[in-house]
């Protein structure tokens, strides 16, 4: 491992703190090094705080010593006023000479333009240290610029015999597949992504929250496909303990933490729910979804994680779980339930 590399680790070590308090920014980590000593170090804590790289100039008590150091930084340090002054010329203005950098900002704003502003400001960058793991790091964030769209996770529970639920009447609770362990680590998720998803049919018949009440942490913007605005308007999915987006083919309006999306149901919807949550800023959406939601997702190859709890319950018939034929990455155990997981490279 070169020097490089080690700093850029550490790097990478502090802006994994920052996970589900940042979004939309990026987690960004930053340590300046002098003569071989870490002198500053700090990460992005919180949207609307701080960047990384003050976060790191401002433990520094000898300023001068700044002008003799390095300056290791995940993510390229941003040229632009948003919430906070442009990170570049932070690092111009204590007269740091070198600058190491994980990898490239993909946001358009950003891209290019601060690296540019530091060598035209005498600063010695490299670029592309440890460039796949800032990138991974980032994954959210680097798929929402590149694609257009949030990063997808599909989430869903089945029995040993590959079954979703029980075929319900009206007012039937869902069927209990796994266990507490397996719920709490779904509600833990929930908690690290900006948005959570299901359709029409789940809304009304299991009648969720959709919140992170089982974990300590954020609950998600609760995402609904609608299109008639068939769900009661005292569902739990419309409760204010978080917002609401309702997308569907009759209006737009706002009522309180809801906001009503009117969009067209012709051609690719999903695309066009994707787009919508784009220009909301939304970067990352889990769906919860039922056998029918998430079917469509996986027809249209529009994911990019799967996780799938399976049981050792059999029940012999029911609402078939999704066909999911890709190459499992990791599986574990969850109490007494089996984790697996899919990344669609």
């Amino acid at each position: 491992m070169s020097v490089h590399e080690k700093y850029i680790k550490k790097c990478l070590k502090l802006a994994a703190k920052g996970f589900g308090s940042v979004a939309p920014n990026p987690m960004v980590g930053c340590v300046i090094v002098h003569k071989g000593k870490i002198i500053g170090e700090g990460y992005h804590e919180k949207y609307g705080g701080p960047h990384a790289e003050i976060n790191a100039i401002n433990p520094v008590k000898k300023k001068e010593l700044l002008k003799g150091s390095t300056l290791y930084v995940s993510l390229e340090p941003c040229a632009h006023h948003g919430k906070t002054p442009p990170c570049a010329d932070a690092i111009l203005k204590y007269g740091i000479k070198k600058v190491v950098i994980g990898s490239v900002d993909p946001n358009p704003l950003v891209k290019g333009k601060g690296i540019a502003k530091l060598i035209h400001g005498g600063c010695d960058v490299i670029t592309g240290v440890l460039e796949k793991e800032c990138m991974d790091l980032n994954k959210r964030f680097f798929t929402f610029h590149s694609e257009k769209r949030p990063y997808i996770i599909l989430k869903w529970a089945m029995t040993k015999d590959g079954f979703m639920d029980i075929n319900r009447q009206m007012g039937e609770k869902p069927l209990k597949i796994t266990g507490a362990q397996a719920n709490k680590l779904s509600h833990t998720w929930r908690s690290e992504e900006q948005a959570i998803m299901v359709g029409t049919n789940t809304a009304v018949m299991d009648n969720p929250k959709l919140t992170t009440r089982n974990v300590k942490g954020r609950s998600p913007v609760r995402i609904v496909i609608d299109r008639n605005l068939s769900i009661p308007a005292n569902s739990n999915i419309f409760s204010n303990f978080a917002s609401v987006v309702v997308l569907n083919a009759k209006k737009n309006a706002k009522q309180g933490n809801i906001e009503f999306v009117k969009m067209k149901f012709k051609g690719n919807v999903l695309g066009s729910a994707m787009t919508e949550l784009y220009k909301r800023n939304i970067q990352s959406v889990i769906v919860e979804g039922g056998a029918k939601l998430l079917n469509s997702f996986i027809e249209q190859g529009l994911w990019d994680e799967a996780r799938l709890f399976s049981s050792g319950t059999k029940i012999g018939a029911g609402i078939k779980a999704p066909a999911f034929s890709y190459k499992a990455t990791s599986k574990i155990k969850a109490g007494n339930d089996t984790l697996t997981q899919y990344v669609r490279k």
